[in-house]
């Protein structure tokens, strides 16, 4: 398939334990421009339901329960040049 953009990355906005002993996972994919979000939702959403599958398999192998994965894309121009967004998101250590 297509490539995803460089500046990409994910933000969890909720992770939590559901009734049915598995996970119920929100992220939130952050891209700098608009045609960065067309490219990553794909045509027709085909490209996000395709990177939501590939990362549920995924993290249901490494918590060995079942998760549920809602995923969002959404414009945050300079997030990659700005420390403070940087530093939420785990990328820059506080010192």
């Amino acid at each position: 398939g297509a490539e995803l953009p460089y500046s990409v990355t994910v933000e969890i906005e909720r992770f939590v334990t559901n009734e049915r002993g598995g996970y119920d996972i929100n992220g939130l994919i952050l891209v700098e421009r608009e045609g960065q979000k067309k490219m990553v939702i794909g045509n027709k959403g085909a490209k996000i339901k395709t990177i939501g599958i590939e990362a549920r398999k995924d993290m249901q192998e490494m918590f060995e329960a079942p998760v549920h994965l809602e995923l969002w894309v959404k414009v945050k121009s300079g997030w990659a040049d700005d420390e403070r967004a940087l530093r939420s998101l785990g990328y820059v250590d506080d010192l």
